[in-house]
């Protein structure tokens, strides 16, 4: 980042990008009964909704591993707080607020405005105000902390899959992989192509109504966040069961449809950056979940089942186009997963 401006002190910045913002939220009749007590003591106050539990989920976002230096501030912000609210909407819990912890190079007036106004505008699309947090120089360095809540009991877990669960994914896979390609010059697309995915990269929509309609449906969930099938290998870890998936039922958009299959099925598996919601949920549950995606006029789809455990190695069987099962090494190909601690 370049500074455009003058110094600006640590309790300035706060009260003029952060408290300002959780202020206006507040004055314009936002969120919540649950925020006994925002901005400005040592600790914020909550008083969660009586008979439901908290749900705490955090996210870092570091310049360089999970971003580029030139990301655009205003998208940066609101990314930020969408990957932890995916979160929530995985365990079907509804927000209640974030607290915001940034490292910056120096104060940019330009950046700060453009981040805080992306930030805000999603705070205040699912009524999630900011009610704490700190900030620091070093290297530009995002962490949120969201909190929410679900009736007491009623958390979507990873570990709840059964055998003979269907296993569902919400809208399309691969996209944000596909922009990252075209932004990185290893694939080209048109400028209309690729106007048509940039935001499923840099603003993901988090599914949280979708997760509260589910949370009598589905038996499981999880968020997207690393890859469809290596994260899915985490739900299926945790409930201790084994998966058959269908590589050609995988939902892809019409514009990853446009590569080559090779490209569609490594980046649909994979690409990471989805935040869409894999879950299971019993064949019962077939009907509401049709009725689900029409109300949302959002795409459900069953990829897969979920079958026993027949060995610890090996937790996913894929099938293609024909049925046809894939090698050991074909199916090790498409369950990768993005790992923060790699070079």
């Amino acid at each position: 980042m370049h500074s455009e401006s003058g110094p600006l002190g640590e309790f300035d910045l706060i009260a003029r990008f952060f408290k300002s913002g959780a202020d206006a939220m507040h004055s314009n009749g936002g969120p919540s009964n649950a925020i006994a007590l925002g901005i400005g003591d040592d600790c914020a106050l909550l008083k969660p909704p009586s008979g439901e539990d908290l749900a705490i989920t955090s996210d870092m976002l570091v310049e360089g591993r999970h971003f580029f230096a030139d990301a655009n501030p205003q998208s940066l912000g609101y990314k930020a707080l969408a990957v932890n609210l995916s979160d929530l909407a995985a365990m079907g819990a509804k927000p209640l607020g974030f607290t915001l912890a940034i490292a910056l190079p120096k104060p940019d007036l330009v950046w700060l405005e453009g981040f805080s106004k992306g930030l805000f505008s999603i705070a205040s699309q699912y009524a999630c105000p900011l009610i704490g947090g700190d900030t620091t120089a070093g290297p530009l360095t995002i962490s949120i902390t969201a909190i929410g809540s679900t009736p007491a009991g009623k958390a979507i877990r990873r570990s709840g899959a059964k055998v003979g669960d269907q296993i569902w994914v919400s809208g399309t896979v691969g996209d944000a992989r596909l922009a990252l390609a075209a932004l990185r010059h290893e694939i080209k697309l048109s400028e209309e192509d690729f106007m048509h995915i940039a935001h499923r990269m840099h603003e993901p929509t988090p599914r949280l109504e979708l997760g509260i309609k589910l949370r009598d449906i589905a038996s499981s969930a999880l968020d997207v966040s690393d890859g469809l099938l290596g994260d899915l290998q985490h739900l299926l870890k945790q409930s201790d069961v084994n998966a058959e998936i269908f590589l050609n039922q995988i939902p892809k958009s019409i514009t990853l449809q446009k590569q080559s299959i090779d490209i569609q099925n490594q980046f649909a598996t994979c690409g990471g950056d989805d935040y869409e919601l894999c879950f299971t949920a019993s064949s019962a549950q077939s009907n509401a979940i049709a009725e689900i995606s029409k109300a949302f006029d959002l795409p459900l789809t069953c990829i897969g089942k979920i079958v026993a455990k027949e060995n610890s190695s090996k937790r996913i069987a894929l099938r293609n186009t024909q049925g046809n099962l894939l090698s050991e090494s074909e199916t090790q190909s498409f369950l990768k997963s993005f790992d923060h601690f790699a070079s």
